[in-house]
Order: structure tokens, then sequence, then C-alpha cells
């Protein structure tokens, strides 16, 4: 079901498309990748939704209702760009953004402490936030981010500044988060982050969207035949198939990357296993991060 509806948006700065016509559907409960390079409108689109600008034309529906001021409240937004209060206390600066989302401050206290403790930092709630390593303040920005569990929560770049313990623990609260019912636009360069959570996502290239899709129909639709196949002996006859690569390990056991004219894999194994000892027939299917290179390179088209 979808929860959040962008249609047709279009958005121009001083004769420069930032958007065109872009559409996509971000179903309920979701963790949604928005991936794109430099410059493709990402932000743009952010920005959009969180009402920080309007959109030339198009509209944005939240689950069923157009965008209005009142989901503000119930959006959590957490910029590339980090913002704290660097002398006040990060206790007062917690309370102060929940006070913010309208959370009474009782709430506001008992959602701190949970979070402070889930993401191991409820011993620096007096400190102030100047005397935080960069990797605290990422977590006290991501606390504020979602203490009060937002129906719709935008995380842009969420993993930068954090180690890989800290960048595991970030991600099983983002998990967490959807689990418990909230809808996730997740914007990020990182595509093994996208591999790991997005259970859908759309790839924004020079304003346009190019592609849309779960992470298997997208691979999918860019697979190109291609198998990797293991094998003892000797290959003679293989007309009609192009060997892209060969080589041999250290077992002696031969390894070869096949791409076929068409689907008849049958035909191409039976082939093989009249030549040679097959150990392993596998189909190469194109990473996230195989699909964002071939689709934004120059020389695509």
């Amino acid at each position: 079901m979808s929860f959040i509806s962008i249609d047709s948006i279009t958005k121009s700065y001083s004769g420069h498309t930032a958007l065109k016509d872009l559409s996509f559907e971000i179903p309920k409960g979701s963790i949604y990748g928005l991936l794109g390079p430099n410059g493709a409108g990402k932000t743009t689109l952010i920005r959009i939704i969180n009402q920080i600008i309007e959109a030339d034309s198009g509209s944005i529906t939240i689950d069923g209702q157009k965008l209005n001021q009142n989901h503000i409240k119930i959006i959590g937004y957490l910029p590339e760009e980090r913002g704290l209060y660097k002398k006040m206390k990060v206790s007062e600066q917690l309370i102060f953004m929940a006070e913010l989302r309208g959370m009474k401050r009782r709430e506001a206290i008992a959602s701190i402490k949970d979070w402070t403790a889930r993401l191991e930092i409820d011993d620096w709630l007096k400190a102030k936030v100047q005397d935080l390593s960069k990797g605290m303040a990422q977590k006290i920005q991501f606390i504020a981010t979602v203490l009060n569990y937002p129906k719709v929560i935008i995380l842009d770049e969420p993993f930068s500044g954090f180690d890989p313990v800290n960048a595991n623990l970030i991600k099983d609260e983002i998990l967490r988060l959807r689990d418990n019912g909230s809808t996730i636009l997740f914007s990020t360069h990182r595509m093994e982050s996208v591999e790991e959570l997005c259970d859908e996502l759309t790839l924004i290239h020079r304003s346009t969207g190019l592609v849309s899709g779960t992470k298997k129909q997208i691979k999918r639709k860019y697979s190109d035949n291609t198998f990797a196949v293991t094998y003892k002996g000797h290959l003679n006859d293989l007309n009609g198939y192009e060997v892209i690569d060969n080589s041999t390990d250290e077992d002696g056991l031969n390894h070869s990357v096949i791409k076929l004219p068409d689907n008849d894999t049958n035909q191409l194994l039976s082939k093989l296993i009249n030549q040679v000892e097959v150990y392993s027939f596998t189909e190469r299917i194109p990473s996230i991060n195989d699909i964002f290179i071939s689709l934004t390179t120059d020389d695509h088209e």
C-alpha cells in the first residue's frame, strides 16, 4: 500500500531544472532508497517534502492527504548537514527538539532516556554538545530526529561520521523503526547500505527518475544473461556464446564468464557438461552499485 505518493514533481531555479516530472510511490512501513549522483535533485525533493520550498508543479500526498502544514509534526528529518546548538547540554537540546514536535516534557524525558540507552550515550546527557566527539554528536542528531517515532522519517546520509560498530547500531535502529511502522525515505551514496536496508528505491539522474522498483525487479531488469562457470577440463566448442573472461585458480579449477545470446541456459549447460566437469553454474546478477554506475555515466546513452 502506498503511503507517500510523489506525482509529477517539477522544480526549477533561475532557469535550471532541479526536478522534472518525477513520480514514484513509497509503500507504508518500508525503507525506500532515494539514489542519485550529486546534483541529481535528491535534496530538492527532500526540501519539498519538508515544505522548506514548494514545487512548481505536481503534488505529494501522505497517507491519502495532500501535503500540508499538519504533516510537519509527523515527519522526522535528519539532514546531511548536521546542526546542533553546541553550547546546550545534550538533555536540554533533546527536550527542546521534542517539545518542538509537540511532545510533553515527561514523555520527552522518557523517550530520551530510552534512546540514549539504546545508542549507549546515556552517560553524556549532562555534557554540552561542543564536548562530544563527532560520532556522539551524530547520535544526538539521530535521536533528535526519531525520538517521537514519527510516521515519516527522512534520512540523508545517516551513517556519515560513524565507525563500523556505531553504523551497525544505527542500522539496527533504522530497521526497528521500520518494523514499528515508520515509513523511511533513505538518501545515500553508500550502495552497500542500499543493498542491506532498502526494500525499494528510485534512482534520479539529471533531475529525472530513471528507474523505480524493488531491488529484485531492478536487478532483473538490468541483468544481461551472463553466467559464471567453475569447472575442470578444457572447453573447446562454445560457438554462439561470448566468453568474457577466463582464469585458473591455485587448485586447478577453471573459471569462465559466459554471456548468452538468449535465455536458453539449458542449452549452454548441456554444452558444458559434454566437455568438462562442472562445479558451479551461477548467473551474475548486477549489484545496485553496478546499475548506479551504468545508468549515471555520461556514455550510458
